[in-house]
């Protein structure tokens, strides 16, 4: 008999939503071992296709891309996970690219053994293959070798509902909460970035460290000083 203590007194059985972008090096690492994770305490993933770009415009922000240390440092921490994991990595054949296409690919409606090997495919040919998935053509030869109708799945990816299920999920993603990829939202608890993993299996566990009462006081933080917008001048 298990000593878990779950979550509300019981186990529950919600799928893991994993919100994902394939312009993210670090969900394709989460990818690779979150089904073997959730597997073990009896979830199911749900992947959601999400246009990072949409999260950035949102919140106003740069991507780590964009800010050239972030960036140089990232890479530099992707090698060693991807190395410590024993999962395959190349360098992608652009950074950053146009992920639209691909992203509307993965929201075609499509059982869920063949979207995650629809996911697999894409997220294995751009980060262990090195392939670019913003070329029709490869995308299209991807989907063949992966065994699906390459020119079924296409044209059913460029259908006004797929093209507005993916523009309803980044929006529904910002109304839960969602501010980058990956992340992880189960039972209204949400986890960020591949290093959350960690803290996503306690949770599931019944041993989640985060203790509530210790929320509100952190709420009731103000600010005492702003930020000016950055005009690109330099200033004392």
């Amino acid at each position: 008999m298990s000593n878990v203590k779950w979550p509300y007194g019981k186990r529950m059985t919600a799928p893991i939503k994993f919100y994902f972008d394939f312009i993210s090096h670090n969900a394709y690492l989460a990818w690779t071992q979150i089904h073997r994770t959730a597997s073990k305490y009896g979830r199911e993933v749900e992947p959601i296709p999400v246009l990072f770009a949409g999260f950035l415009e949102h919140y106003g922000q740069k991507g780590p891309a964009e800010v050239p240390p972030k960036a140089h440092w990232m890479i530099r921490d992707v090698i060693r996970k991807a190395a410590e994991l024993n999962v395959p990595l190349r360098p992608p054949a652009s950074h950053p690219f146009n992920p639209i296409m691909a992203l509307r690919v993965a929201t075609v409606d499509l059982p869920p053994v063949d979207k995650k090997r629809l996911i697999d495919a894409i997220f294995r040919a751009t980060w262990a293959d090195g392939r670019d998935i913003s070329d029709p053509d490869v995308l299209g030869a991807l989907l063949t070798n992966a065994g699906f109708d390459a020119n079924e799945v296409l044209a059913a990816s460029k259908s006004p509902a797929v093209k507005q299920k993916l523009i309803d999920a980044g929006k529904f993603a910002i109304e839960k909460g969602v501010f980058g990829v990956p992340s992880m939202r189960i039972d209204n608890e949400l986890f960020w970035g591949y290093d959350d993993l960690h803290y996503m299996e306690l949770y599931l566990q019944g041993r989640d460290p985060f203790d509530p009462s210790r929320l509100e006081p952190w709420l009731n933080v103000r600010p005492s000083i702003q930020r000016k917008a950055v005009s690109g001048k330099s200033s004392d």
